[in-house]
């Protein structure tokens, strides 16, 4: 995958996307990552991105030309812009956008974009909560990471891909490792049981639990099984899963 990023602070993207599993990844030759300087697209001298709106009001808009000529300069692909008011990113779109060979990411500053980008330029517009950044470098890295895990070869255990949250449309069950006893506190025993089975089937119900006690909206589009129902309605006023 080929993953190209136009913004005016290439240099956020330093960090993060130089350690750990992007950086493996990276090095492995999994996916690439192009950052562009939209300045370097500006046409004034003094390498303006952005402008006064017209009609008035506070703050700068992103100007069209950078952002045109910087995405017409590189082969075609799929571009997102990083917006306040764009589709809520969610682990479904991860997937979609993991399946395409070329992303191009539109980092915007201010009051946003000039709206003939959006129009014209732009294919979707995403968005990774209801709430407002400084600007659009650190939606997009969040975007790139939820991809970018999702390529073959990427992680270490593809299995790793199916049991986490949101990927089944549940929360993930409790975790446990050494020792079995901490503090008074034990690993539940059907954990060290051996029973493949028992320990699915115990994973399955606290997942249940947990979505149903902390993101119940999320049981609305979960695949759930005629068991998976008679569970938590029999659980719907029992306690909980165990709180980490």
């Amino acid at each position: 995958m080929r993953i190209d990023v136009l913004t005016t602070f290439p240099g956020m993207f330093a960090g993060p996307m130089d350690e750990s599993m992007l950086k493996r990844a990276r090095e492995r030759g999994l996916f690439e990552l192009h950052l562009h300087d939209l300045r370097e697209h500006a046409t004034d001298r003094h390498r303006s991105t952005d402008d006064a709106p017209y009609g008035g009001g506070a703050g700068m808009v992103m100007r069209p030309e950078p952002l045109f000529a910087a995405v017409e300069s590189l082969p075609a692909g799929r571009v997102i812009a990083m917006t306040p008011s764009g589709r809520l990113f969610h682990q479904t779109i991860a997937e979609e956008l993991s399946q395409l060979d070329h992303l191009v990411f539109l980092c915007g500053h201010y009051e946003g974009f000039d709206e003939r980008v959006l129009e014209h330029l732009v294919h979707e517009e995403l968005s990774i909560g209801d709430y407002v950044l400084t600007g659009g470098e650190l939606p997009a890295m969040v975007v790139i990471d939820a991809v970018v895990r999702l390529l073959p070869g990427v992680l270490g255990s593809e299995e790793s891909l199916h049991e986490e949250s949101h990927s089944s449309g549940l929360l993930e069950y409790p975790h446990y490792t050494r020792p079995p006893e901490f503090r008074d506190w034990r690993v539940p025993d059907v954990l060290l049981s051996g029973n493949h089975a028992t320990i699915a089937r115990w994973r399955r119900e606290q997942s249940l639990l947990r979505t149903a006690r902390r993101r119940p909206d999320l049981l609305a589009r979960a695949e759930l099984t005629e068991q998976d129902r008679r569970f938590l309605e029999s659980h719907a006023d029992g306690p909980g899963a165990p709180e980490r």
